[in-house]
Parts: C-alpha cells; structure tokens; sequence
C-alpha cells in the first residue's frame, strides 16, 4: 500500500482506516539497527505488523488508529533473552522441584515464566531445558494467542552424556553416535528450534559430531554449555554455533589455545558469527542480592503462580548467604571481567541471556539486570548491549527479517520506558509499555 505523508508542524490526521491500527506518538526511538536514535518518532502498526515508522510532522496519524503518547520516553525493539529456564522460578533446591512440580510445568510453572517475561519486555526468548512435549505445547499455545507470553523458541530436553538422577525427563543421554543422531531427530520431528547440548567434555567427539552434525541437517542451530575449557574445545571442533556461559572454573582468564580456536573460527566469514550468551548477570550480583534480601520480595515474579509455589520459593531462599549454588561465586566473579573482554576481543557475537529461573534469578528482573552489569560493570556501550538485546538474538535465529527491529513489515513488538535508555539504563527494571504482535500487554 502506498504511504501518504504530509508535512506539517504537527502530526496530522490521514484518510480513515481499520481500527486494528495504533500509533506510537512523541518518544525517541532506538530502532535496533544502531544508528542515531529518532525523536519525536511515530510508528503506525496495523494489525500485528509496523506499517510505518517516521516522525512528527513528517508522517500522518490514521484517523481511526489508537493513539498512544510516548512523549519523554525511549521506545526500543522487544528484547530477547537468549538463555532462560521457563519450568523453574528462582527455587534453590532443584531435587526437589524436579520431583514435586513436573506435573504442573505445563498447566502453571512455564505459563507464568512466560508471562513473567513479556510483562519485563521480553517478546522472544530461547528457552533451553525443559520437557519436550510441555516445551512445543507452551510455546504453541503462545503463538497461537491462547496464553501470554514472549515469541519462546525451544530447545526441548538437554542432549548429554548421561542424564542426572531424576531428571530424565529433561536431560536426554546418548550411547554412541547413533543413539546421538536418534535423540536430535526425534526432537527436531517434534518442531524444536535448537538442539542443547552439555557436558560434551564427557561424550566422545563421534557423538558430539553426530549431535551438531543431525542438528543442522534439519537445519537447527546446536547451544552448547562453555563452563569447563574441553567442553569449549569439542565444541568448535564439532562445530556449534553458540556457547552459553563464562565458565565455573575460578581461572582467570581462558587458556591460550581456547582464544586461538575461537579466533580461528571467528575469522572464517563464510561460516557466519560465532555466537556466544555469557549468562554473567547471576554471578556479578549474587553477593548484592545476599546482602540485600529485600530485592527478594518484589511481587513481580510471583506473578501467575499460586500461593502454595511462592511460599515453597520463598522457603528455600529464606537465607541466601547459606545456598550451596553460590558458594563459590564470591571466587569467580573476579575472574568474569577479563573472560568477558577475552570473548569481545575474539570476534564472538555476545548475546544477552540470563539462565532466568535458576536459584534467586527471576524472570521479571534476569534480563534488565544483565544489561545493566554489561554497562555499569563491564563497559559495554549501551547501544551495542540493547543491540545484543533486540536485533543480534534475531540474526542468531534467522528470524531478523520478521522481528529484532523497529521497522517497516516486521512484527511490532516494542517496548517503552521513562526517560533516556541510553543514558539510564537501569530504566529497563520499569517497563512502561509492551507491545508485542500488534497487542499491547502493559
């Protein structure tokens, strides 16, 4: 359809159309791309799409279109957070909520992490570890409108040497090549749209490659665990395409040999980015969180849960300085930093992701927190952190051509909040708007 622009002093009223339409009118828009932000930016959505984006006085407002005011605010793409756990809540004893609550992943638990999420501002999120059939039936139900939540895109059951005590039903082990190429294919027939694979330092190399290898013959991308040097090392030997984490060790820094291997395969253009989540949030805060409990009590992760679930939350985090998960944290964080930078210097595509929903980490507050240590903490520009949060997440899934942007034809999923982003970027733990598909959700 051909746009109709006029140019006046003012937004001004254009012919009649659908009511379906909104119109954002008067914040500054940080669109995802990088560039130079746009003031007194107006976007026109219709439907569930972005049909236009200008600004005052140069695009006209549909006269029948919602208008929503955004003046004094920053207006920024949905962002995604590429590493979260939608079957767990913050609880630190995960024996017993793998024992207890399997029953109600589907029905309550995963539910309400999605909607978690979404009223954060997160419209799309990985969610990497979860029940297979529970995974592609919530993220169905989502997409289908059915319940509230981000865009999820799912890994199904872990891929392993062998699965924990009493977490078959999420951890899926193989034994030989075979088997390896066996368990991907059957996920990849149930719809998943990325395989994850951990503690490949314990497989053989024939069963890592048969895993990465029958991932991308059904052309899905393989996320695979870096917490320990060889799983990193087999890794890009096999070929994965996205690493998660910075590590357990309280080494401080990566070997030589493992930058070398990352540098060698980052320079190889026609592979496309190495990817990696380093999942830093959790560890750079814990001892904050420890010496300031209250932060515990925001009622924003208790959203959608019943009572009985949040008081067995609340019970086992009652002391946070006595959590086993944590103990040697106050170890590794020092050593966060300089593995970091070693990754930004490698020519890895760092991507913003959080491991929300394990011990204290919560899906209402993981992902603004982990933009906030990327800035305040490590010096990232916060440009380049929101892009790792909106439009890079988006190339990773190859899904940039339908969302990751504000931009004509794609999916208006936008968020906005109070005041300059750019410059506060804390301001993110208030979202004052969500919009995602077209629907506005706060």
């Amino acid at each position: 359809m051909r746009k109709i622009l006029f140019v006046f002093l003012s937004v001004q009223i254009a012919v009649s159309q659908p009511p379906t339409m909104k119109a954002l009118v008067g914040g500054t828009l940080i669109d995802g791309f990088g560039g130079k932000p746009i003031a007194n930016s107006v976007i026109i959505i219709e439907g569930e799409r972005i049909k236009a984006v200008g600004q005052v006085g140069m695009l006209a407002v549909p006269q029948h279109a919602e208008v929503i005011s955004t003046e004094g605010m920053s207006l920024l793409p949905g962002l995604w957070d590429m590493h979260v756990h939608t079957m767990i809540n913050g609880h630190s004893d995960y024996a017993h909520w793998d024992k207890k609550y399997p029953t109600v992943f589907e029905s309550v638990i995963m539910p309400a992490s999605a909607k978690q999420l979404l009223l954060a501002g997160v419209t799309s999120a990985r969610d990497l570890g979860a029940p297979l059939e529970a995974s592609i039936n919530v993220r169905n139900a989502i997409n289908s409108g059915k319940i509230p939540g981000p865009t999820l895109y799912v890994s199904g059951p872990f891929i392993q040497h062998e699965p924990y005590p009493g977490t078959e039903l999420f951890r899926w082990g193989v034994k030989g090549a075979a088997d390896a190429r066996a368990k991907v294919r059957r996920l990849a027939e149930a719809g998943v749209n990325c395989i994850k694979l951990i503690d490949q330092d314990q497989m053989t190399m024939e069963e890592i490659q048969a895993v990465v290898d029958e991932a991308h013959k059904y052309k899905l991308p393989v996320v695979a665990h870096s917490h320990r040097p060889e799983e990193i090392r087999r890794g890009l030997q096999a070929g994965v395409d996205c690493f998660e984490h910075t590590g357990l060790a309280t080494a401080p820094e990566y070997p030589p040999d493992i930058i070398s291997m990352i540098r060698e395969r980052t320079a190889k253009m026609a592979l496309g980015p190495l990817w990696w989540t380093p999942t830093i949030e959790g560890l750079f805060n814990y001892e904050y969180v420890r010496d300031n409990p209250e932060k515990l009590d925001d009622p924003s992760w208790q959203a959608g849960l019943p009572d009985s679930i949040i008081q067995d939350i609340k019970l086992s985090i009652r002391y946070p300085d006595r959590l086993s998960y944590f103990q040697i944290t106050p170890n590794r964080r020092p050593t966060l930093g300089k593995k970091f930078h070693q990754l930004e210097e490698s020519g890895v595509v760092l991507l913003i992701g959080t491991d929300s929903g394990i011990p204290m980490k919560f899906h209402s507050q993981s992902t603004w927190n982990e933009l906030d240590i990327w800035v305040n903490k490590l010096g990232v520009e916060p440009m380049e952190a929101i892009r790792a949060a909106t439009y890079w997440p988006s190339v990773s899934m190859k899904v940039d051509k339908e969302v990751g942007t504000v931009s004509e034809g794609k999916y208006a999923d936008i968020i906005a909040v109070k005041g300059d982003v750019l410059r506060y970027i804390s301001l993110l733990q208030r979202v004052d708007i969500v919009v995602k598909r077209g629907t506005r959700y706060k």
